[in-house]
């Protein structure tokens, strides 16, 4: 009777177990933060957003919600708030032809938005400014030379840790976020903006219901699974 093959280390549930980084808590640093730390190190997406030169694993929602919807087309013209840390520029950039090296197709633009300082992104045009600031709208369209195709928002508040208030928080800067959106679309432009599930989305939903022919609530892949955002894809700017 043949030998039964042995389980080496490196094949037990505790080696498979063993195989993920773990990060001991320091002195000084919160658990909470501890956690935080050792969900990055183990992050494929923070990964390969490391080794695809990606600033951040944000990269990877809009790449899978433009894959599904098509919004970020060779020659579109891109307005992205609060765009740091810069990961969405980067693939607009590169989908909407910013840099004009695909050679026979159209070359967009992308302009990037923030309130902080973003280190330069090769082919976007980034700008400091406050995108609810009085006359925010008008000078977007001056630096874009015209309207937009698409307006774009990854931003999220500052968590205070009380779920129902970054929910309204988060919810306050999609609507603000929309309402840019309506003055700088051009007919038959996109918005996507994060929204966190929390019961204080409907009336956004109704408003771009009004203002857009199609409006799609989706969690990319790249989204965590333990986390409650989503996002809202509204496609067919009425105008």
């Amino acid at each position: 009777m043949a030998k039964k093959p042995s389980r080496g280390k490196g094949t037990s549930g505790r080696g498979l177990r063993d195989l993920r980084t773990r990060v001991k808590t320091a002195r000084g640093r919160k658990l909470s933060s501890t956690r935080w730390l050792e969900r990055q190190l183990n992050d494929p997406y923070v990964k390969r957003a490391k080794a695809d030169g990606y600033r951040g694993r944000a990269a990877y929602k809009i790449l899978e919600l433009d894959d599904k919807y098509r919004f970020l087309t060779p020659g579109a013209r891109v307005v992205d708030l609060g765009c740091a840390p810069g990961g969405w520029c980067q693939v607009a950039v590169d989908r909407v032809n910013a840099l004009g090296q695909k050679k026979g197709k159209a070359q967009g633009r992308v302009l990037g938005i923030d309130l902080q300082e973003v280190d330069p992104i090769p082919g976007a045009e980034i700008h400091q400014l406050d995108f609810m600031a009085d006359g925010a709208d008008e000078r977007v369209k001056e630096w874009l030379g015209g309207k937009a195709d698409v307006v774009m928002s990854d931003m999220a508040a500052a968590a205070s840790g009380h779920k129902q208030t970054d929910h309204l928080r988060i919810m306050a800067l999609c609507e603000a976020a929309a309402h840019l959106a309506f003055d700088v679309l051009d007919e038959g432009g996109t918005f996507i903006a994060k929204v966190l599930a929390g019961g204080a989305e409907g009336d956004l939903q109704k408003l771009l219901k009004q203002k857009f022919t199609r409006v799609a609530n989706v969690k990319p892949p790249a989204s965590r699974a333990d986390s409650s955002e989503k996002y809202v894809v509204a496609t067919g700017f009425r105008g």
